[in-house]
């Protein structure tokens, strides 16, 4: 398939989810599964520059919109980690036929420790960039003001300015309430593969603090953190980008 092509899988809860998969020439190499951060999409930077990146080393790649994000079906105030960590599975499940390595940005760092979890003879390796596990809980909830607590509950929205769009972020009691099933900070978690996690000192929405508490949280005989000096969120400069092509490069040279 080219970069052009927009597929769509039902999954077993019939939510219909967008995709691209570009298929690799190399058949003894894992494949590459991007998981994208809350409200983005499979059109952003990073997993843009991550296909065109498989594209010329041959590497099977897919990026996906979870259900209520950009291309897929649903409406995003119906999602939770819970309905957006099963959308992922049944991607990993039913369109890899080989071990992923998943690269998970925010959101999506939350999502593929999930999967590593649920489905870890399928995981080679794990990127975070960024990863935000458990933040509905310790970076949202926990941050509301009383007022604000009250209203979701009782309205089950409240919006919050993003400083990546002019819309504000939905944030919904679903996504509060269900993402509470989800947790993964709050017990050890063994993963026997390798991770990475890549975190920038000027992120505003998942402090350092959360990967420290990751990396020591996680039992794993190889897992390292690199901190970027400088790097915001997004982590979507050329240095960033380089570094997470560079962190795959070597990760797909492990056996």
């Amino acid at each position: 398939m080219n970069k052009e092509s927009l597929n769509f899988h039902l999954t077993e809860n019939n939510r219909k989810i967008a995709y691209k998969k570009l298929d690799g020439k190399s058949t003894e190499e894992p494949g590459i599964l991007f998981l994208g951060g809350l409200a983005s999409d499979m059109e952003g930077t990073k997993a843009k520059y991550l296909e065109d990146w498989c594209r010329s080393k041959g590497n099977t790649f897919i990026r996906f919109d979870y259900s209520g994000h950009g291309r897929s079906e649903g409406i995003f105030t119906d999602g939770s980690i819970l309905k957006w960590s099963e959308d992922a599975l049944s991607i990993l499940d039913n369109l890899t036929n080989k071990k992923q390595i998943l690269i998970g940005s925010s959101m999506g760092g939350w999502i593929a420790l999930i999967l590593a979890k649920k489905r870890p003879q399928k995981i080679h390796s794990m990127i975070g960039i960024a990863a935000a596990p458990d933040f509905t809980e310790d970076l949202m909830w926990d941050n509301f003001s009383e007022d604000e607590k009250i209203k979701i509950i009782k309205h089950g929205l409240i919006k919050q300015n993003s400083e990546y769009s002019d819309e504000p972020y939905k944030i919904s009691k679903n996504l509060i309430l269900e993402s509470r099933n989800c947790f993964v900070l709050r017990d050890k978690i063994e993963l026997n593969f390798p991770v990475r996690l890549l975190q920038g000192t000027l992120d505003n929405d998942v402090p350092l603090n959360t990967a420290i508490k990751l990396i020591n949280h996680i039992t794993c005989e190889d897992a390292k953190l690199e901190i970027v000096k400088n790097a915001d969120h997004s982590f979507s400069t050329e240095e960033c980008l380089k570094l997470i092509s560079s962190t795959l490069l070597k990760l797909l040279e492990k056996k």
